[in-house]
C-alpha cells in the first residue's frame, strides 16, 4: 500500500501562484508514475501533470502547459505541483495519484489516490 497526502491548496487571486505537495509513504518503491489530477464541481476528473520517479520525465495537459511544473524530491518522497498564472478555471480539488507503471494521463491506470486539496482562484 502507498499512502498519499496532499497539501498546499487554498484561495488565491487570478494571476497568483500556489505550490501543492504530495507526500508519499508506505511501499513507495512500488510506485513509479506519479500524477496530479483535478476535479471541478459538476465535471469529470481530468489529468493535469505526471512524472516518473525513475527518469524524471514529465507530461502536462495542454491547459496548464507553461504555467504548471511538476517535480519530485526523492529524499522526501514528495511530489510537487508549482502553479503560476492561475486562472479561475483552475479552481478544483486537486488529487495526487500513484501507480507502478509509467506516469500516464488516464486516471483509471492509477492505483493509489490522496484525499485531495482544494484550490480556489478568484477573479
Amino acid at each position: 500500500q502507498v499512502q498519499l497526502v496532499e497539501s498546499g491548496g487554498g484561495l488565491v487571486q487570478a494571476g497568483g501562484s500556489l505550490r501543492l505537495s504530495c507526500a508519499a509513504s508506505g511501499r513507495t518503491f512500488s510506485s513509479n508514475g506519479m500524477g496530479w489530477f483535478r476535479q471541478a464541481p459538476g465535471k469529470e476528473r481530468e489529468f493535469v501533470a505526471a512524472i516518473n520517479w525513475s527518469s524524471g520525465s514529465t507530461r502536462y495537459a495542454d491547459s496548464v502547459k507553461g504555467r504548471f511544473t511538476i517535480s519530485t524530491d526523492n529524499a522526501k518522497n514528495t511530489v510537487y505541483l508549482q502553479m503560476k498564472s492561475l486562472k479561475p478555471e483552475d479552481t478544483a480539488v486537486y488529487y495526487c495519484a500513484a501507480r507502478g507503471g509509467w506516469a500516464g494521463r488516464w486516471a483509471v491506470d492509477y492505483d493509489y489516490w490522496g484525499q485531495g486539496t482544494q484550490v480556489t482562484v478568484s477573479s
